[in-house]
């Protein structure tokens, strides 16, 4: 029990500490020294792919189209996963209160706390609980691997864009990264018991005098031909 409460405060700790600052300065420092208005410009369109205003239209399209369908396990597991893991990460700034490497530059104007990244951890949230709802229906191979490929890519897209911009540390992306993983994982086990609930209430079909049916495959085999032999 102890252990278990001192993990955490050990974690926000490290944190705080930051005992990779050397690094994190250096990576800011040279992308803060070679910030052009053209790169900019395009790390500002890779950025909004993690930022709240396209992360909340998704949503609420995504809710509509689960409420629409009456997928309520997706529902609620899309609504934990995401703005839930977002509210924890805005608790996780509050908590470490690490400042931003640059709060002011040339092109860009920052402010709040820096660990972790918030655009990166949407990131992952959104573009991580998408692909686990999309991968179960891919038989192919190659759109498994193209489905993959694509999230990993939005994720490391929007950290890449964050650290450049002078928006956070190279730590905060890869703190983020952790965290919204680790998050979906979290979300994907405890959210089991009701799959498994919502799966078995679909297969039961209730029948007239109160009692229920349980719906099982049948499996269909060919009939056997009988040749009658001529006499």
């Amino acid at each position: 029990m102890t252990t278990s409460l001192l993990l955490p405060q050990n974690c926000v700790a490290f944190a705080i500490a930051n005992p990779l600052a050397g690094p994190d300065h250096e990576v800011a420092g040279w992308f803060h020294a070679h910030l052009t208005r053209t790169f900019v410009t395009v790390l500002r369109t890779f950025t909004e792919f993690g930022s709240e205003e396209w992360i909340g239209v998704v949503l609420c399209a995504l809710v509509l189209f689960f409420a629409w369908k009456r997928w309520w396990p997706s529902l609620v597991t899309l609504i934990i996963a995401v703005p839930g893991g977002m509210l924890l990460n805005e608790w996780l700034k509050v908590l470490v209160h690490r400042q931003r490497p640059f709060v002011d530059g040339p092109f860009v104007d920052w402010s709040g706390y820096s660990f972790a990244s918030g655009h990166t951890i949407a990131a992952t949230l959104l573009y991580g609980q998408l692909l686990l709802f999309v991968l179960p229906a891919l038989k192919a191979r190659h759109w498994r691997l193209l489905c993959i490929f694509s999230a990993a890519s939005l994720v490391l897209l929007v950290g890449f864009s964050r650290i450049a911009l002078g928006a956070h540390f190279l730590t905060d992306v890869l703190a983020a990264i952790i965290f919204g993983v680790t998050w979906l994982m979290v979300c994907m086990i405890a959210g089991k018991p009701m799959r498994r609930r919502t799966a078995r209430s679909q297969s039961v079909i209730p029948l007239p005098d109160g009692s229920e049916a349980l719906l099982a495959p049948v499996e269909q085999r060919a009939l056997p031909v009988r040749i009658s032999e001529a006499n």
